[in-house]
Parts: C-alpha cells; sequence; structure tokens
C-alpha cells in the first residue's frame, strides 16, 4: 500500500507550529504577550492536538499493514508484533520520563518530573491504543467523546485540590499536571480519533483501481468526514461561546479535531487529485516529519538564545530566521545521516529487533 504523503505533511504542519509556538512563547518580552495569545488561538489546534491525532492516524494504518502480513503474507508473527509495538512505547516512555526529568532539574520545578508533554502523552496513548484496535470505528468515536465529558468533570471536581498534599491533590497531580500541556485524559482522543481516520484510508488505499478509489474516497470518506467536521467546528465555536478560543476546554476539544480533520482532509483531496506534486513539494514538513521527535528534543536548546528579549518586530525576524536555519540543517542531516538521526524510525528499528530476539530465544526454550 503506496504511503500517503499528507501524513508526513500533515505532521510536519503540526511539528512546525510546535517549533514556532515555542519559540515565540520563549523569547517574546512580557509587553507582547497578546502576540503570543494571537498565535496560539489560531494556529494550536493543529499543535499538540494535530501531533497526536495525525501518531493515530499513523500507527493504525501501520498496525493493519502488519496484521496484512501476518494474515497474509505470513512473514510476520502476530506475538513479535505485540511486542515490537508495547517495546517501542516503552521507550518512548523512558525518553518522555528523562526529557520530564531534564526540563525540572534545569527549571528548578521537580514537579515537572510528572508532567504531561505530548511525548509523554504520546508514549501513553500507544499503550492504552492496542486493546482498543479491534473495536469498531463507531465505539472508538463514542468512547472517546466519553473521555472528553469525563475528563471535563473530573478536571472541575480536583482542580480544586492543585498542589496539596492530599489524596485529591495527589489524582490532580496524576491526570492533569500540567493543565496547560497535554494531558492523556484530554488529549488521548484525539488520537483514537486519529486511528480512525487511519482505518477509513486503509479500507479505501486497498482498491488500486485509480478511479474506483477516487469514487471510494468521496463517498467512504470526504462526505462523511466532511459532515463531522462541519458539525464538530460549529458545536465548538457556538457551544459556551468564545469558549473555543480556550485550550483544552470542552469547546475547544471539538473545534480543534474538527480544524484537524479538515487540515487532512484538503492535504489528502489535493494529494489524490493530483492538485500537487507531493514528490518535489513541501519537502520542510518531510524533514520536520521524519525527525518530529528529534526536532522536538532538540529545540529546546533554543529557550534561552533570546529569552523574553524580543519585541513585536525582533520576534518575527528572529523566529523566521531560526526557522530558516533548522529546516537547513535538517536537511543536510537526511542528506548524510538519513534514518540515523531520526529517533522515531531509531525506536522502530530497535524494537522490531529485540521483539524479533525475544521471539526467537521462546521458541529456544
Amino acid at each position: 500500500m503506496e504511503r500517503l504523503k499528507s501524513i508526513d505533511i500533515f505532521r510536519g504542519l503540526c511539528m512546525s507550529w510546535m517549533f514556532l509556538g515555542h519559540l515565540i512563547e520563549w523569547w517574546i518580552n512580557k509587553d507582547y504577550l497578546w502576540v503570543r495569545t494571537f498565535t496560539f488561538y489560531i494556529f494550536d489546534p493543529i499543535g499538540a492536538s494535530g501531533f497526536l491525532f495525525i501518531s493515530g492516524v499513523s500507527i493504525a494504518l501501520s498496525y493493519r499493514k502488519r496484521l496484512y502480513r501476518i494474515e497474509e503474507i505470513k512473514d510476520l508473527s502476530y506475538s513479535r508484533m505485540k511486542i515490537s509495538y508495547f517495546l517501542r512505547a516503552f521507550f518512548l516512555l523512558m525518553i518522555a520520563i528523562i526529557y520530564n526529568t531534564a526540563i525540572a532539574l534545569t527549571m528548578g520545578w521537580l514537579s515537572w518530573i510528572w508532567t504531561w508533554f505530548v511525548l509523554m502523552t504520546a508514549a501513553f496513548s500507544l499503550l492504552l491504543m492496542w486493546p482498543l484496535f479491534n473495536l469498531s470505528k463507531i465505539t472508538r468515536i463514542l468512547i472517546g467523546i466519553i473521555i472528553w465529558f469525563i475528563s471535563q468533570y473530573l478536571y472541575l471536581l480536583l482542580s480544586p485540590y492543585q498542589d496539596q498534599l492530599n489524596l485529591q491533590g495527589i489524582f490532580y497531580h496524576i491526570f492533569y499536571n500540567d493543565y496547560g500541556q497535554d494531558p492523556l485524559l484530554v488529549f488521548f482522543s484525539f488520537f483514537l480519533f486519529g486511528t480512525v481516520i487511519g482505518d477509513m484510508l486503509n479500507d479505501i488505499k486497498q482498491n488500486n483501481n485509480p478511479e474506483l478509489k477516487k469514487k471510494q474516497l468521496k463517498k467512504k470518506m470526504i462526505i462523511p468526514t466532511s459532515l463531522i467536521i462541519l458539525g464538530s467546528i460549529s458545536f465548538g465555536i457556538l457551544f459556551d461561546f468564545p469558549s473555543f478560543l480556550k485550550r483544552s476546554s470542552l469547546s475547544w476539544l471539538f473545534y480543534a479535531i474538527g480544524i484537524d480533520l479538515l487540515v487532512l482532509m484538503i492535504l489528502i483531496i489535493l494529494e489524490e487529485y493530483n492538485i500537487f506534486k507531493t514528490k518535489k513539494s513541501y519537502r520542510v514538513f518531510f524533514y520536520f516529519s521524519y525527525y518530529s521527535f528529534t526536532v522536538y528534543l532538540g529545540h529546546n536548546f533554543l529557550f534561552f538564545i533570546f529569552y523574553k528579549k524580543l519585541d513585536l518586530v525582533t520576534i518575527w525576524i528572529a523566529v523566521a530566521l531560526t526557522f530558516l536555519v533548522f529546516s537547513l540543517i535538517l536537511r543536510q542531516i537526511y542528506k548524510h545521516l538519513g534514518w540515523k538521526a531520526s529517533l522515531k524510525t531509531v525506536l522502530g528499528k530497535i524494537s522490531y529487533k529485540l521483539a524479533y530476539k525475544i521471539e526467537e530465544n521462546k521458541r529456544r526454550d
């Protein structure tokens, strides 16, 4: 099954915004914090939420592809696939904990060792997703929506106990620290919804007839998803207006998933109907996608360069030039190191090889 370039472009967009958004947040002078607020209002739906959403799409496609190898080609065992899946999630979780610890020690906030930065949310999303793959698409959608409502209610119950050394305070810390980041209870549903889209794409991409595939894409993907997009964005904006601008609010969650679906659908339509040439265009987004975890970890070294020093004019110059330089660096890394510098790819290869060795040892025993 041919890989959709739209997935890489979307993930690259998400990582590009997270990169740019963090630079704006770190470098803008306190007198111009409204710039940070305004830009986040516009672009934040394709930040962490979009990244987790497209990760769900990608992992579902990978899961179905490996199931096909197990059932049809028979060059892979189910146990090896399962072991490699959980090893990958475990390694990502270890990296997330190390990352959190480094941030906590650097900033002097030890409570941040357990903080829901996107890496930790992605790791736990992988762990939770495995038993849910066999559920129907509708069931997964319902579970995701129910989780959103429960998370909002639970937050209202626990938030008064934030930073308190009692049972409720401990539960708040476990589930919501830091609420301004990407708590699992709030953001897992994006990953879950992504797996639904991934399965829909997998069903359509099985057809090798280009014309029939376009018809199926329109009937089974574009039309139903467009209705969901319209309903989700409308509900998000109209429900408790204007709280859809407030990150992690119930309105924002529905609005954000609608925006994520809209952007992905536009990219898929442009690709499938050959409106742009994905082999030549948008390479910068491919680099940010291919090195997504590497970029996320590496860009933190830029934190102190212009910390809270830039004004309304210099912030855009500095951010644009930094993004350009970083893109050129990624291009050279791709040319000379390729997959070896991609943490995402390295984790996948190591997990698969370890799973193979574990399976071989079990057979010998």
